[in-house]
């Protein structure tokens, strides 16, 4: 069997383990949406350790989604099972202020949730970021109709803002997500 798929066959029983299946999260659980977000990456041709991370991506919790499956004292063993470049973005992707990042992201100026460190991060992290972000929010809209209505505008905004940093085909995506907007 790949390595790949060890990783992420890995991954999905250490999230099962935790209750990722057993989450209410918009369109089903909170396992469903974080499979939809790593096959999404994938479509984007998004390298594997970003499409690990899109499985992990609230592993610590986030800004928007703050119940996290593991603390961040533990961080050790989620890099055991996906390895420390998928868990940098997972944590990276976890650790992000949005109110005081989203509006200065391209300077680039990252503020940290964790720490309240602000600092200027290296760019891949923040293409990372930008994809992982974008196939968040766009499986978010896709699933609910009142997510999408709420949010749909801001959320194109932020997307636009974020547009140096997507692939091609995550921006096609935006577009054909959020055209009413």
């Amino acid at each position: 069997m790949p390595v790949q798929a060890i990783t992420t066959d890995e991954a999905r029983a250490l999230l099962r383990r935790l209750g990722a299946d057993r989450t209410p999260h918009p369109g089903g659980t909170l396992l469903a949406h974080l499979e939809r977000v790593r096959v999404q990456l994938a479509l984007w041709d998004a390298r594997f350790d970003l499409q690990v991370a899109g499985l992990c991506h609230a592993f610590y919790g986030t800004d928007g989604f703050p119940a996290g499956l593991l603390p961040l004292d533990r961080r050790s063993e989620l890099a055991a099972v996906i390895g420390p470049d998928a868990e940098a973005i997972v944590h990276f992707y976890a650790s992000c202020d949005r109110k005081a990042t989203y509006p200065h992201f391209l300077e680039p100026r990252f503020r940290d949730r964790f720490t309240g460190r602000t600092y200027a991060p290296d760019p891949l992290l923040c293409r990372d970021f930008a994809e992982l972000t974008a196939a968040n929010e766009l499986d978010l809209a896709r699933r609910d109709p009142a997510f999408r209505e709420r949010w749909g505008p801001e959320l194109l905004a932020l997307l636009t803002r974020f547009r140096p940093f997507l692939s091609q085909l995550a921006w096609r995506d935006t577009l054909v997500v959020l055209h009413a907007y």
